[in-house]
């Protein structure tokens, strides 16, 4: 089985599946990824310390949004638990004063079943969400890197957030993006494509207009994970999706 890839996307909001151009890149992403034996997802929509395993048997979903069209709360993806996946992971973090919590009940949160609907449509490759445990990058970049072994068993790593989320400063669409929101997307792919991590990591200092790029930093701290998962393979990075989103940036990255 070939060692998987780790991605950092931007997941989008239940509309996505409505954009005319956004569900048809993540297809194409996913149909040129080697099938994943299962996935691993580290979601901004769920934090939660220390680390907790979402759902391994039946997985519901969570629907973490308020306000929008009735058709939203009915879609479906019922993926296979991935209860094996659950156990490799309790082993690669099971270390003095660590602790992993269960958490049985717990659902893909949007930003894990939105755009797996338009990766995997047939729900058919198990899916484990497991928490954010904290928003240092240094803390997830660690994180990532004990995670990291699962790539070679065919376990697609994948961190969801949104490479500019500033929700107040959404724009209408057509509207072109903010010059903030701009600006942070370009500073990100060039310290992307320099494999800065040093300056990924201190993002909130070293980028343009970082604050109001993410106002709280939950959105991008997924980037972390995947960086830290698949370190090795940065010189490899690349932008699969990129472009804006009601002003938002939804750079997407793929590193291996």
């Amino acid at each position: 089985m070939p060692t998987m890839p780790a991605l950092y996307l931007s997941h989008g909001a239940p509309p996505l599946a409505d954009d005319p151009v956004w569900p048809a890149e993540l297809a194409a992403w996913a149909a040129g990824l080697p099938r994943p034996r299962a996935i691993l997802v580290v979601s901004a929509h769920w934090e939660e310390a220390p680390l907790a395993l979402g759902a391994t048997a039946t997985v519901p979903l969570v629907y973490d949004f308020w306000g929008f069209p009735e058709h939203y709360y009915r879609v479906r993806y019922p993926a296979p638990g991935a209860s094996a996946l659950a156990d490799a992971v309790r082993k690669l973090l099971r270390t003095p004063g660590d602790g992993v919590q269960d958490f049985p009940d717990r659902g893909l949160d949007h930003g894990a079943y939105v755009p797996l609907v338009e990766m995997y449509p047939d729900a058919d490759v198990p899916v484990l969400q497991v928490s954010m445990p904290t928003l240092d990058p240094g803390r997830l970049l660690a994180l990532g890197r004990r995670l990291a072994p699962l790539r070679a068993e065919g376990v697609l790593i994948v961190g969801s957030g949104f490479f500019t989320h500033n929700l107040a400063a959404l724009r209408h669409p057509g509207g072109g993006p903010p010059a903030w929101s701009a600006e942070f997307d370009a500073w990100g792919r060039e310290a992307l494509a320099a494999q800065d991590v040093d300056a990924l990591l201190d993002f909130a200092h070293k980028s343009p207009a970082g604050q109001l790029a993410h106002p709280r930093t939950e959105h991008f701290a997924p980037l972390f994970v995947t960086l830290g998962a698949a370190e090795d393979d940065l010189p490899t990075q690349r932008s699969v999706i990129d472009g804006f989103w009601m002003g938002l940036a939804k750079r997407s990255v793929q590193l291996g």
